[in-house]
């Protein structure tokens, strides 16, 4: 039986549907550095490994996602690694929001600064100057034009789209801009005839909650592995 594409996201968006950020090596492939910290290989053979070595400790670093955890890399350290549920939602549970999506605005270069400053604030997963550009963002801003809240796109492959940098400033949290903003990334994917999908710690019961509530069901156990060069 052939993989599922979704157990490898990383090698299918980059030889798929993100080809334009991929910086590939032999038999491995990474996103640019200035958009992601993926990184995956065609399979675990040796020489693939090698390639995924070297293309990891060309960025410094790298994150693997994937069914199974990656066997020791050599020249590579790991940093972290924890269990994900891999969710998808193949329709949401109702068609209407959670709440109202008026506050909603479709969020550009120019909110680019804003953007890597909430998520380097709340910790969403690794964000960067140029993962706002992976694909649509929506956030919502304060009275002042602060950005409080965002959710968007991530990886991106055939049939299937990432929603993913869902996150809330803690000053605004308890108003449900994480399950509007995650409804209207997940509406809009479905609208293309695509099925989006995410990826959660399985600690964060929280999240998972939410996702859940809103329509998405657990498709696979994932393992999330955060290596950098020695």
């Amino acid at each position: 039986m052939s993989p599922h594409p979704l157990d490898c996201p990383a090698w299918n968006a980059l030889n798929g549907r993100q080809a334009s950020y991929a910086v590939p090596l032999g038999r491995a492939v990474r996103f640019a550095s200035e958009a992601a910290l993926f990184a995956a290989a065609e399979d675990h053979s040796d020489a693939s490994l090698a390639d995924l070595t070297a293309v990891m400790r060309q960025a410094g670093a790298g994150v693997m996602i994937e069914r199974a955890a990656p066997p020791p890399l050599v020249g590579l350290n790991v940093e972290k690694s924890g269990e994900c549920v891999q969710m998808v939602a193949e329709r949401l549970v109702s068609p209407t929001p959670p709440r109202p999506i008026e506050p909603a605005v479709r969020l550009t270069d120019a909110d680019a600064p804003q953007m890597l400053a909430l998520a380097t604030l709340t910790e969403p997963g690794p964000f960067f100057p140029q993962t706002h550009r992976l694909g649509e963002f929506w956030g919502v801003k304060d009275a002042d034009g602060r950005l409080v809240a965002m959710a968007g796109e991530r990886m991106r492959l055939d049939g299937h789209t990432e929603v993913s940098g869902v996150c809330t400033h803690p000053d605004h949290r308890g108003h449900g801009h994480g399950a509007m903003l995650t409804w209207l990334v997940a509406s809009r994917i479905l609208e293309r005839g695509e099925t989006p999908f995410l990826h959660s710690y399985t600690s964060n019961t929280g999240a998972v909650a939410l996702y859940e509530a809103l329509g998405f069901r657990p498709r696979a156990l994932m393992t999330a592995t955060f290596l950098r060069a020695v």
